[in-house]
Order: C-alpha cells, then structure tokens, then sequence
C-alpha cells in the first residue's frame, strides 16, 4: 500500500515538473522521480524494458498526433518535446503499481484511459502553453477514443514484459 502511494505521489511530482518546466532544469526533478522509483519501488532490471517501450510507443504516437497538427508545441521539431517522453517514462512506472488496479477487466482501463487521458492532455495543455488547433472539444474527444484503446494496451505491454522477465 505504501508503495502504491510513494508511486503515485512520484508520479504527479514528476508530472507537475514536466508541464510546468518544460525543457528546463525542473526536469531534473522529474528524473529524480523516476531514479527513485527505480531505487526505492522497483529496478531497473524489473521495469526497463517496459519503460523503454513505453517510452517509445509514446513518442511515436504523440509524435504522430503533433505530425497530423493535432498539438501544437512552441518548439518546431520532428518529434515531441523531452518533457513529454518523459512523461511517458513515469507513466510506465505506474503501470505494474498504483494503477495497476485497472488493468483488469480490460474495460477499467479503456473507460480510465478514455477519461483520465483528455483530462491530462487539456491540464497538460493549459499548463505548458500547448495548442490544440482542430479545437479543444473534438482534439479531446479524440484523444478519448484513442487512449481507450492506448492503455489497455499500455496495461498488456506491462503483464507481457513482466512475464518476459520471469522467463
């Protein structure tokens, strides 16, 4: 239970240093998060692999989303900014801990991706000065069809990888 809450209060520290910091040294503070769940939660060798992969899942997907206009960042590049692939890391964090609870039934986790991933998003946004240019309802609506299916997703990768590590 403790772990849980350690994980989760990691997480949204890690969070908050990432939207409000941007590219900044308040990433420091968020890798922090990450180094000490990595220490004190779990390992390296328990959780790099899915951290890695999740990591990359969701570069290519937000990255994707930026290509297609649906975000906008202050910065011009090909890919998404490092804040938020760091974001991805520490949400791989939470996959085999706090909310490891809604991986199962397959449903918790679509109905918890299809609410609670707009609802980042549009804090995320507002915070860290991100555009959404198709217009805030149908860029949320979308995000919510797309992160219904993204995190059971995101919730198998962690069940598979940590059955691969067992091996």
């Amino acid at each position: 239970m403790l772990e849980r809450l350690a994980n989760a209060l990691l997480f949204q520290l890690g969070w908050f240093a990432c939207v409000l910091g941007g590219d900044s040294l308040w990433l420091l503070l968020a890798l922090t998060a990450l180094v000490i769940h990595l220490l004190w939660i779990s390992r390296w060798s328990d959780e790099g692999r899915l951290i890695l992969s999740i990591v990359l899942l969701g570069t290519t997907v937000d990255s994707t989303l930026r290509w297609l206009g649906v975000f906008e960042f202050n910065e011009v590049a090909p890919l998404i900014p490092f804040w938020l692939m760091l974001l991805w890391a520490l949400l791989a964090t939470t996959l085999r801990h706090c909310l490891q609870w809604s991986a199962n039934p397959w449903w918790l986790a679509s109905l918890l991706g299809a609410v609670g991933g707009p609802l980042s998003y549009y804090a995320g946004g507002q915070l860290a000065g991100v555009q959404f240019p198709y217009g805030q309802a149908p860029t949320l609506l979308g995000i919510a069809v797309l992160w219904a299916g993204l995190f059971p997703t995101l919730h198998f990768m962690a069940q598979r990888l940590a059955s691969d590590t067992r091996s």
